[in-house]
């Protein structure tokens, strides 16, 4: 486990996100900056299993998605999510500090949940099964992909 990761998506994700105007636009997509921070919290939601998603059925290619999320390549941009509008979700939240609040609460919740159940599986729409380990890397990877969407991140970095 790369502690790295569980350091960032506990301490370093929130900050960054706070630096974000609301209606900001993406250098691809179609989300607003508040949008991407309500989409992000549905994938921690699913992280810690108090989501549970409709699964797509990649049968013989969920091994290759699974090599994919362990590996350190990046989410290609325009990268599309079959279970997302493609408008964007409409706001849940009446402002970005409500919708960064609720991310932070629900990162916690990721967290304590795998203290307190570390052999936990949650069910993932694209990857399957994953522990904490691959939750921590889908989450990291997928946060730095929108990190980088929106220019908070530098592409590798």
């Amino acid at each position: 486990m790369e502690q790295f990761k569980i350091d960032f998506l506990s301490s370093g994700l929130v900050p960054l996100l706070k630096k974000l105007p609301t209606d900001q636009k993406g250098k691809w997509g179609v989300m607003s900056g508040q949008q991407m921070v309500e989409h992000f919290i549905k994938a921690i939601e699913n992280a810690s299993g108090r989501l549970v998603l409709p699964q797509t059925n990649h049968g013989e290619r969920l091994q290759k998605f699974r090599d994919f999320l362990m590996s350190d390549i990046p989410f290609k941009e325009n990268t599309k999510n079959p279970l997302m509008d493609e408008a964007g979700a409409p706001l849940q939240f009446p402002d970005m500090p409500a919708a960064i609040e609720k991310l932070q609460e629900e990162l916690t919740y990721f967290f304590e949940t795998f203290k307190n159940n570390p052999s936990l599986q949650t069910s993932n729409p694209f990857f399957g099964d994953l522990s904490f380990e691959q939750n921590v890397q889908l989450l990291y990877k997928h946060s730095r992909h929108h990190l980088t969407q929106f220019g908070l991140l530098e592409p590798g970095k």
